[in-house]
């Protein structure tokens, strides 16, 4: 019955309970004339009958000559809320009453967002801008608006549903670090070397590699005054980038038999350590078996937000720089001329069984589960424990 309604509600209209319970009198008023010839029931029921007929096709109108245009959402990470714009316009030349307004969001984010606009007058526009949750990274899309009204007189439903996709791209969380020696002691970059480029680059002096020309937006304190005097306009110095020294690729294992928690933290180990490279100069890139190789900070990003666990490996993992493995099975570790690194979570959990004696009988099996131990596969390595503060043991020395 619910679905049939339903099938009624967006393809035509649907009665609601003051709908159902005026159609009821109609009829008992038609049987009760029809039995007494009375002329006066006659016209209660035709009266009824008419005003069920103008309020059945009134609403259906009510949701004609709308557009809604939808405006691009913007990444957030984690944790932090989408901002979610949309504007609703009355094209017709008559106002609308009483529409509720519900986005049609993936059930993973959450209950789809629900608007009641009161009136929207002919001509006019309504934004609605709303925030929503975000717990899970990911890649979210969905098509549909759907708008609802049972205008003017509330006895019949009609709702129709509008085309406006959406992309909503939810970075995993970064967690901010003051320290990280995995990093700072690839290859024979040391954080004293990292905190040598920080502090150059603090300064502009004695950096100078060309002069152009001033574009908006460029620092004043970058202005060669010496040389825009001799040309009569403003000349800028393009600046020598100091770089942290070698190249490191971070890769997540995509073969690891992986608890899906762990590769959460897997995921969010990798953002933060790209975050703390990207932030100290040193040039950083992330491999993943789908994306493969990124460097640009909004491809990283992208590529961590949709990555999942066991993907097919679409290219190579390169093996020019040294390489951080984050993995949940250190047997795995790729072979590479140049050094490996690892960060390592526990494998999935294993079952133990152990019979105990009880006075002369055998006491029912007991299981528990403990994570399988994990040795470190090169002398840069580190164990994660799942149960622990993540960023504390990330810059928690080798």
């Amino acid at each position: 019955m619910k679905g049939i309604a339903d099938w009624l509600e967006t393809h035509w209209v649907t009665p609601a309970y003051s709908g159902w319970l005026l159609l009821g009198l109609s009829v008992f008023f038609f049987a009760a004339a029809s039995n007494t010839m009375a002329g006066w029931l006659y016209v209660i029921s035709g009266t009824t009958l008419a005003i069920l007929a103008i309020a059945a096709v009134l609403p259906e109108r009510t949701l004609r000559h709308l557009k809604i245009v939808r405006r691009s959402i913007s990444p957030v990470h984690a944790g932090d809320p989408l901002v979610i714009e949309l504007a609703i316009t009355n094209t017709g030349r008559r106002s609308k009453d009483l529409l509720q307004v519900t986005d049609l969001i993936p059930y993973v984010l959450g209950s789809p967002p629900k608007k009641v606009i009161e009136t929207l007058p002919s001509g006019k526009t309504y934004h609605w801008v709303y925030a929503h949750a975000t717990e899970q990274r990911g890649i979210y899309s969905w098509k549909e608006l759907q708008l609802r009204t049972a205008a003017p007189l509330g006895l019949f439903w009609c709702r129709r549903h509008h085309a406006t996709k959406a992309q909503a791209v939810v970075y995993p969380q970064i967690l901010h670090l003051s320290r990280c020696p995995i990093l700072d002691e690839v290859g024979e970059t040391s954080h004293t070397y990292v905190e040598q480029y920080t502090r150059s680059n603090q300064s502009h002096e004695g950096f100078t590699r060309a002069l152009r020309p001033y574009r908006w937006g460029d620092p004043i304190r970058l202005v060669h005054w010496r040389t825009s005097a001799r040309y009569g306009e403003l000349r800028v110095r393009e600046l020598e980038i100091l770089t942290g020294g070698q190249e490191v690729i971070i890769a997540l294992d995509p073969a690891g038999d992986w608890v899906p928690e762990h590769f959460e933290q897997a995921v969010i180990t990798a953002a933060t350590l790209y975050d703390y490279g990207d932030r100290n100069g040193m040039s950083i890139g992330v491999w993943t078996a789908t994306s493969g190789l990124v460097y640009p900070r909004v491809a990283v990003l992208t590529s961590l937000a949709k990555i999942r666990p066991n993907d097919p490996p679409t290219s190579e993992l390169p093996h020019h720089a040294p390489i951080i493995w984050l993995t949940n099975n250190t047997a795995s570790m790729p072979s590479s001329p140049n050094d490996t690194y690892s960060v390592a979570w526990p494998p999935a959990t294993a079952q133990t069984v152990s019979p105990a004696s009880v006075n002369g009988s055998v006491a029912p099996h007991s299981s528990s589960s403990r994570p399988l131990p994990v040795s470190p596969a090169s002398p840069h390595s580190m164990t994660i424990d799942p149960k622990s503060d993540l960023a504390a043991q990330l810059q928690r020395a080798i």
